[in-house]
């Protein structure tokens, strides 16, 4: 069995792009960009980076850009973080190939959604992720329901937690109460497997309950504070959590919405990161919209400027 230690805050990370008229949609994926970022998160006290995910656009790369996308990360963090490459697939013949050429190219662990675009039954759900564990990476299942309209529920995620290298799950169900179910279920079942917390915006609750590690979206914006929520969590200092997390709240929201990706594009280039444009199928934010990602963004950085700069 294959091990991996998600303690900590992974991010799932952004992708810059820059302008190309020969480039899909008229823009390139900005590598350097990439790298520099990648490395400022594990600079910045992040565990790793998780590339290749729904906030890195992975369905709007050509096969060319999603693997140097993660060769790219592998070498900016150059063994000082972990490295959990996003490998989903409509199906697990496509899953399984981007997870071979995870291993191939470094990457430490693997997170892997049910098959993307088929409501698959359950029997379907765990041939794809028996098959994808074959590449011999430590995988983290991907619990998303909203997107996928897959949900994995308890019992089968205890069920797949005995399929070899299966380590994790991200629970994006925005249930509070799941890391308890899969916890009793696991043990049920004779199994057991990490739970890590991977909505932002029920982060706290879902460590009080039992996750191990964090895997979000909104480290690309605050990755110290970030970290030192978790921090706080872990060490049992729950007030001290609480009062970071509470004035990041505003933010963390937008996290569950359909326009996360341009909301924390946008986050970061509030805070003088470099966020940038979407690829389609994403399209800008409207004026609206973009005013009230602006006006949660900014009452977030407010509330963080009132107090002492936080402690990693």
């Amino acid at each position: 069995m294959a091990e991996l230690n998600l303690g900590g805050v992974v991010v799932a990370t952004a992708l810059p792009y820059k302008e190309d008229p020969a480039a899909p949609a008229g823009l390139a994926v900005d590598y350097d960009r990439f790298a520099e970022h990648c490395s400022w998160l594990i600079d910045n006290g992040c565990r790793g980076v998780g590339p290749n995910g729904s906030l890195g656009e992975y369905s709007s790369l050509t096969d060319e850009e999603r693997r140097k996308v993660v060769q790219t990360a592998v070498e900016a963090v150059g063994g000082r973080g972990v490295v959990v490459a996003g490998v989903h697939g409509a199906g697990w013949h496509q899953a399984k190939h981007w997870a071979e050429l995870a291993a191939e190219d470094g990457a430490d662990g693997v997170l892997c959604l049910p098959p993307t675009m088929y409501r698959s039954d359950r029997r379907g759900v765990v041939e794809h992720f028996e098959k994808v564990a074959e590449a011999g990476l430590p995988m983290m299942i991907y619990n998303n329901p909203i997107d996928t309209k897959v949900d994995l529920v308890p019992d089968l995620v205890a069920e797949l937690a005995g399929i070899e290298n299966v380590v994790a799950i991200k629970e994006f169900s925005t249930d509070v109460r799941r890391a308890f179910e899969i916890a009793d279920a696991c043990e049920a079942a004779g199994t057991s497997i990490d739970v890590i917390a991977g909505a932002d915006d029920v982060l706290f609750e879902s460590m009080v309950d039992g996750a191990v590690g964090w895997f979000g979206g909104y480290p690309n914006v605050f990755p110290a504070e970030t970290v030192a929520v978790y921090n706080h969590m872990v060490e049992g200092r729950y007030a001290e959590a609480r009062e970071i997390y509470r004035r990041l709240i505003a933010a963390f929201r937008w996290d569950s919405k359909v326009e996360f990706v341009q909301a924390i594009k946008l986050g970061m280039d509030m805070v003088g990161r470099y966020g940038g444009p979407c690829r389609p199928p994403r399209t800008a934010l409207t004026p609206a919209m973009e005013a009230q990602v602006r006006a949660d963004t900014q009452r977030a950085l407010d509330a963080l400027a009132a107090v002492q700069p936080v402690s990693v």
